[in-house]
């Protein structure tokens, strides 16, 4: 998707990582993290048109996409995954902007208050997350995981959220998939992270609001407005702790706001950068 896109590979803590560079890069650097089961091929579209302003760099986290598999995919290191692609990219200004997972990785790493960074946008997620929402995600991606074709794949997702763009979800969901041994389809997001054996170490509520009290940067705080992961409560109170935080709610959203409501997602990270 896009003629101004290419995808690379870099090595970062032991790891080999796939990222896709959109746009000119003399542009201002544009950083996206997707969120938990997601991949960088999930912002194709968003990237395609913000490339026409900004250098868009979309990072397959740990465990995710085509950027290897480790044993520890804790918020600790994924933060100091981000932390190593600036440095290695030689990115000396740049916006970020997480989802979810990404969003959670976003905003410890602004936490750190590293040099460089500019602005901030965190989508639908926060220090303390709706324990009912987790449990649809968790069980979700615990139910089967292979399927006899892409389009199985598909109703499956069609299934857990009918709110998502069409054209989009298909994307999200051709583009997440890999053939097994036997020539099924199956997710190419690390198993474990769909073991119940292997919950993701993360911080605690106390270390979460620490984090998010410790941002300097202006930021943007979009909240699905139906969304069963991040309240309104505790949004308004993340913008009440945050001086330099806009908020902006998208009604009728769920969670997956970039999935579910493309076109007035990418006008409130437009209007803010």
């Amino acid at each position: 998707m896009g003629k101004n896109v290419r995808d690379d590979y870099i090595h970062l803590n032991g790891l080999r990582f796939h990222f896709r560079d959109w746009g000119d890069g003399t542009a201002p650097p544009l950083i996206l993290l997707h969120g938990f089961t997601g991949h960088a091929r999930s912002w194709d579209s968003f990237a395609t048109m913000l490339s026409r302003r900004y250098r868009v760099l979309a990072l397959d986290q740990r465990g995710h996409g085509e950027t290897g598999w480790a044993e520890d995919n804790s918020t600790e290191a994924m933060v100091s995954d981000v932390a190593a692609f600036v440095k290695a990219m030689g990115l000396r200004s740049f916006d970020l902007l997480g989802l979810s997972m990404g969003g959670s990785n976003a905003y410890h790493y602004a936490g750190s208050r590293p040099e460089g960074l500019s602005r901030l946008v965190i989508v639908d997620i926060g220090p303390e997350v709706g324990t009912g929402g987790i449990e649809r995600i968790m069980s979700g991606v615990q139910a089967s995981d292979t399927f006899d074709s892409p389009e199985q794949a598909l109703a499956a997702a069609r299934a857990a959220n009918p709110r998502a763009d069409e054209a989009e979800q298909w994307h999200r969901v051709r583009n997440n998939l890999m053939r097994t041994a036997e020539g099924k389809w199956t997710y190419r997001y690390d198993r474990a992270l769909r073991s119940p054996d292997r919950p993701r170490v993360r911080p605690g509520t106390d270390d979460n609001w620490g984090a998010w009290r410790k941002i300097t940067v202006p930021t943007l705080l979009i909240r699905g407005g139906i969304s069963d992961i991040l309240s309104a409560e505790v949004a308004f109170r993340m913008v009440a702790e945050h001086s330099a935080c806009r908020f902006v709610e998208i009604p009728g959203s769920g969670h997956s706001v970039p999935l579910e409501a493309p076109a007035r997602f990418r006008d409130a990270v437009e209007t803010f950068l």
